[in-house]
């Protein structure tokens, strides 16, 4: 990965818009598909401030499938959030210790760590460029490819031409704007001052806490590095130099540090926004992360919901690209991951207002309601146990439905759990690789092809896998399943199709295996 602008390419397959967390995870999955990919940003390199701050067990797989390990960059891991009220006292909490497939339900992290391990990561992969001191300027579509205008750092032009474009340009998007996708809609806007401490070793929260005071909301919370940082709420009134002067902040920092030993790493006034756009695609051009939508800081989901994107993107892009699927699969894109990110900005929208409620007696009433909940011991799951999280599971797209015995379904994600595998122990992802995979849950899934139709798999982009009780260390696409969890939502011998992105395509009895590979053909190539 080169990065100066002497020579820069007439044409790449996929030009990607923006190098922040969400561009730098797009270019390197696109990497791992051996995609012929240019990334620009208009800053050579990564911003030394802290932004986005939380990351949940599915951004950590998706991170893993890009190629980072857990211990790639720093996190703290988050054993629980809970919620105080100055009239009720605390009066929620959720349980986030533990882990879902395989990875902490809820860490912080420092965001200029993630994006220079991302970027290093990328960097291994021989098809992918990086330009900083590019931005775009303008583009045009066409049926075969998009043409884009660059300018440099001297105003200088540069025309290219590539066959797909991706705007992972961030909430004020120059792609979202090209495209005539502004963010329609109520805002739900408000002013927010963020105050990252660091120095704070031994002495920050080990938790997430949301001091629920209707006359300041304030959530607190540890970051890697002896980092601590602080979300206040402006009230009306209260402009963006009061509150960043450094005597307010040693004020409302006074509660947890001594002036004297506050140590400001960043300060910021922030206006946190709601929006989605009615559309992620335009022909050839798709929006990721904050360009296409933005979610409320309120569940920690505003990066995550990037990072589903790109891994929903990169691999249909691949498989349009190489040859094995027709473009038309580009279109479940939009279909899958819109109602998603919807959903998850509904959420953070319902628990800014539980959190933050506008006058004293609101919060009174909101507070022992959802205090009185807790003695509901199904009330107390749903919060607690963030059942409140809607599903990543998608309702339609590029899959074929399950039937309704199914207790992992189609359309949503694989488990994953440690395997055995020729003599090595290792998370199931790692086996899945970056093909499509059919897999045998308790059987052999090549049984039940003949030679000629796993030849047809193999040219659509599959591999198999059997997942087993047994240990047979002598083959490489056997795996055994260490504590059961895989097999056990498939009591009786199965066959699953999972995607790269790990979304289950398909998933039958196995002597239905021959229709099953019809399906994946017609989604695929109809």
């Amino acid at each position: 990965m080169h990065n100066n602008n002497e020579f820069l390419p007439e044409s790449v397959d996929v030009l990607v818009v923006g190098n922040g967390p969400v561009g730098a995870t797009l270019a390197s999955l696109l990497g791992r598909y051996g995609v012929d990919c240019l990334v620009i940003d208009k800053a050579h390199d990564v911003l030394p401030l802290p932004r986005a701050i939380a990351l949940d067990n599915e951004a950590l797989r998706i991170l893993q499938l890009a190629g980072l390990e857990e211990d790639a960059f720093e996190t703290v891991v988050i054993p629980h959030v809970k919620m105080h009220c100055p009239i009720v006292g605390q009066f929620g909490q959720a349980n986030t210790s533990g882990r879902i497939d395989g990875h902490h339900k809820l860490v912080t992290f420092y965001q200029p760590d993630l994006e220079r391990a991302m970027r290093s990561q990328a960097e291994q992969h021989g098809t992918l460029r990086c330009r900083g001191g590019l931005e775009l300027r303008d583009f045009t579509q066409d049926a075969s490819g998009v043409t884009a205008v660059l300018l440099d750092e001297a105003d200088e032009p540069h025309s290219l031409r590539c066959r797909y474009l991706v705007g992972a340009d961030g909430a004020s998007s120059r792609v979202r704007g090209l495209i005539g996708q502004e963010f329609n809609g109520q805002s739900y806007s408000e002013d927010w001052l963020i105050v990252d401490a660091g120095s704070r070793q031994g002495k920050a929260i080990d938790h997430v806490e949301f001091l629920c005071d209707h006359r300041r909301p304030t959530p607190h919370m540890p970051a890697p590095g002896g980092r601590e940082r602080w979300e206040f709420m402006l009230r009306p009134g209260e402009t963006r130099d009061e509150m960043e002067d450094q005597e307010r902040i040693r004020g409302l920092l006074a509660p947890w540090i001594e002036p004297q030993q506050l140590k400001i790493e960043r300060k910021a006034v922030y206006r946190f926004h709601a929006r989605c756009c009615e559309s992620f695609q335009q022909g050839r051009v798709f929006l990721v992360g904050d360009a296409a939508h933005i979610t409320p800081p309120f569940v920690g989901q505003g990066l995550v919901a990037g990072l589903r994107d790109v891994a929903n993107l990169a691999w249909k892009l691949s498989w349009v690209l190489q040859g094995r699927a027709t473009p038309r699969i580009l279109d479940s894109y939009d279909q899958e991951r819109q109602p998603h990110a919807r959903e998850m900005i509904d959420l953070a929208k319902l628990m800014g207002r539980l959190v933050m409620p506008s006058n004293a007696v609101a919060a009174a009433l909101i507070h022992s309601f959802m205090k009185a909940l807790r003695i509901i011991p199904a009330a107390r799951r749903h919060f607690e146990e963030l059942d409140i999280k809607p599903r990543h599971r998608f309702r339609r797209g590029l899959f074929v439905r399950s039937t309704r015995r199914a207790r992992v379904a189609s359309g949503g994600l694989f488990p994953q759990a440690w395997v055995r595998s020729a003599g090595r122990i290792c998370l199931s992802d790692q086996l899945l690789g970056d093909r499509l995979q059919l897999v045998g849950l308790g059987t052999d899934p090549r049984r039940w092809l003949d030679s000629a139709q796993q030849k047809q798999w193999f040219d659509l982009g599959g591999s198999f896998l059997q997942i087993g009780h047994a240990r047979d260390d002598s083959r490489a696409d056997f795996a055994e399943s260490l504590d059961g969890a895989l097999l056990a939502p498939w009591p009786d011998p199965a066959l699953a199709v999972v995607r790269p992105d790990r979304i289950i395509m398909h998933q039958c009895r196995p002597e239905k295996a021959g229709e099953l590979l019809r399906h994946c053909q017609a989604l695929l190539r109809a």
